[in-house]
């Protein structure tokens, strides 16, 4: 057996997660492609026809963040889950997936700070845990109807009373997410975004029952988990972290110690699985190669994560394959190259170069770098 064929052997194994037979453990990244239609921010018949290329190709697809509310917003023309004609757009996706026999989870998805006025109801100042402005700028639309970036603004912090109106968003959302047709739904806790927000000491700077010691910096998040488990059965809940992010200004204190706590308490919940995104820099030869740091809080992870993992960040399919024959993931995700390999394990099975994605077409525009790209089967 050649490197390449046992590669493709690991990869491309049946597996079962969230209680679903998936044909290989290849997932499809979240990836925010900034095409939804306008008004309204309604997924369209051209997202459905993106996501049914893929869907034949990974063992589950983890749809672009989704948001929950108006509030949630942060990106120009991200599609939501709070209208009716968003439900409907998206039930065209999730038919079209399972049309092609594939499976897909909506990531559930609210900005806090990471947002601007131009996206607020009543042009009012972005929610977050604290008023901490992140360094930065927002992805807004511009004047000549492609994107702009404009600087970030003071957000407001949430009042104690309010949080509960945030949980129940993500109620209704995770509700609407089953009318749509999906097979299950993840929670973004991942990527400076709300949840990450609370749970980072950078960012939350709380002296009510949401701030100060990890247990309550982590309420928000158990009361969302609790809030979509009473929707969705918890093995249809997905959850994903990024333990190690300094991108945003989150700079947490101690991520060790938060995330070995935070993953221990979720361990009980008996969620369809954890999603974590690995920690890379570019070396001198111009690669990904993981960080040290984030080598040993992986292996902690897993160490303290005894449901299904899936595991993201930099990786090559070779990489991938040792991870999973390891037992470090049980599946690996992919992003950019889904984008440009819709049919990625037909190109890891017979031993293909991967086609590189052109970043120019990733956020806004219409087919061109989003379902152009060449199927080698």
């Amino acid at each position: 057996m050649t490197d390449d064929e046992g590669m493709a052997g690991v990869l491309l194994q049946p597996g079962r997660l969230a209680g679903l037979p998936l044909r290989n453990r290849l997932v499809m990244a979240p990836l925010t492609r900034c095409r939804a239609a306008q008004p309204g921010n309604v997924p369209t018949a051209l997202n459905a026809e993106y996501y049914a290329q893929r869907a034949p190709h990974a063992g589950l697809i983890v749809s672009e963040a989704t948001q929950i509310s108006p509030e949630g917003q942060g990106y120009a023309w991200t599609p939501g889950i709070h209208s009716d004609e968003q439900v409907e757009g998206w039930r065209r996706i999730t038919e079209a997936v399972h049309d092609a026999g594939g499976r897909i989870f909506l990531q559930l998805w609210h900005v806090g700070r990471v947002s601007h006025p131009v996206f607020q109801p009543g042009g009012a100042a972005p929610v977050a845990p604290s008023a901490v402005m992140p360094e930065g700028t927002a992805f807004v639309p511009g004047e000549d109807g492609r994107g702009a970036r404009v600087p970030f603004v003071m957000p407001r912090a949430l009042a104690t009373g309010e949080i509960r109106r945030v949980v129940d968003d993500y109620r209704r959302a995770s509700a609407n997410a089953r009318e749509a047709g999906f097979d299950g739904v993840e929670i973004h806790g991942a990527n400076g975004y709300l949840i990450h927000q609370f749970l980072c000491s950078a960012t939350n700077r709380r002296t009510d029952q949401y701030g100060g010691d990890m247990d309550n910096r982590g309420r928000f998040l158990f009361e969302v988990v609790d809030a979509v488990c009473s929707v969705w059965p918890s093995q249809r809940v997905g959850l994903r972290l990024s333990p190690l992010l300094s991108g945003k200004d989150m700079q947490d204190a101690d991520p060790e110690g938060t995330y070995q706590r935070i993953v221990t308490r979720l361990d009980a919940r008996g969620l369809g699985y954890l999603h974590i995104t690995r920690q890379t820099e570019t070396s001198p030869e111009g690669m990904e190669v993981l960080t040290e740091r984030s080598e040993a809080l992986s292996g902690m992870i897993r160490s303290a994560w005894s449901g299904t993992l899936l595991v993201c960040g930099g990786f090559s399919p070779r990489e991938a394959a040792a991870w999973v024959e390891r037992g470090r993931a049980d599946f690996a995700v992919f992003g950019r190259a889904f984008i440009a390999n819709p049919d990625l394990d037909v190109r890891i099975r017979d031993g293909l170069d991967l086609a590189e994605p052109d970043p120019s077409t990733f956020y806004g525009g219409g087919a061109a770098g989003y379902t152009d790209y060449p199927i080698a089967s």
